[in-house]
């Protein structure tokens, strides 16, 4: 982690003349940057594999009336069909899995008083008024949410909203030229309608995570959204 807290300050130094004392907050969002531009190849390889997988809706919806009566026998043939598609279920995830350790680490370094024995430097930095350390909880008990780092957090959640604002309306588009998979007598899968209608609120519960979290891990999640909100407009239009 230590390794982690000098990249984080070089990068504070270099952003120091442009950013002032906020550049610790420019240095976080610019690291988040990186990490989903080296992220992105398999972003886009994600997307192919969504338009693949939509692409072989029909041939699976055969396939479940085929082997309606049969489950383990319709999930070798679909695993097969993906196999000889060469098109991976999983890959959708591992854009989001490979942003995990990232996260990870900016939570812990803003959430540790000291590193390596020593006492945690960054946590004297902020974004404004607000210390990257904190929390919307030190924000409100400060100056309540009208007070200086409560208005860092505001802005905050303006964004988040707006970005989930757009992924909604997004996954509701991409669903809807989704076919919906169906079992032999043509009903819905169980279970998949009320999945159907609680994916498209996902995108919010991202206003949950900015609260709870360090600003500086906060800072990550609202600018991978962001990202996540263009790449996938331009990726799956």
């Amino acid at each position: 982690m230590s390794v982690f807290a000098s990249l984080v300050d070089h990068l504070a130094d270099l952003l120091q003349p442009l950013f002032g004392a906020s550049a610790a907050a420019a240095a976080i969002v610019l690291f988040t940057a990186l990490v989903r531009l080296l992220v992105h190849p398999l972003s886009r390889a994600a997307a192919r594999g969504q338009k693949a997988r939509t692409e072989l809706q029909p041939r699976i919806a055969e396939l479940r009336r085929r082997h309606a009566g049969n489950p383990e026998k319709l999930q070798r043939a679909v695993l097969a069909l993906h196999e000889e598609e060469k098109v991976s279920p999983l890959s959708g995830c591992l854009p989001s899995l490979c942003q995990v350790p990232a996260f990870f680490l900016l939570y812990h370094l803003f959430s540790s008083p000291s590193i390596g024995g020593e006492a945690n430097a960054l946590l004297s930095h902020r974004l404004l008024a607000a210390p990257l350390g904190g929390r919307w909880a030190d924000a409100l008990g400060a100056g309540g949410p009208f007070g200086g780092a409560g208005l860092v957090y505001a802005v905050l959640f303006a964004v988040v909203t707006a970005v989930a604002a757009f992924g909604y309306r997004l996954t509701r588009r991409t669903m809807a030229d989704r076919p919906m998979p169906t079992v032999g007598d043509g009903e819905p899968v169980p279970g998949l309608g009320a999945v159907t209608k609680v994916m498209p609120f996902m995108s919010f519960f991202t206003l949950v995570t900015v609260a709870v979290v360090p600003l500086a891990a906060a800072l990550y999640v609202v600018t991978s959204a962001a990202w996540s909100a263009v790449e996938r407009a331009v990726l799956y239009r």
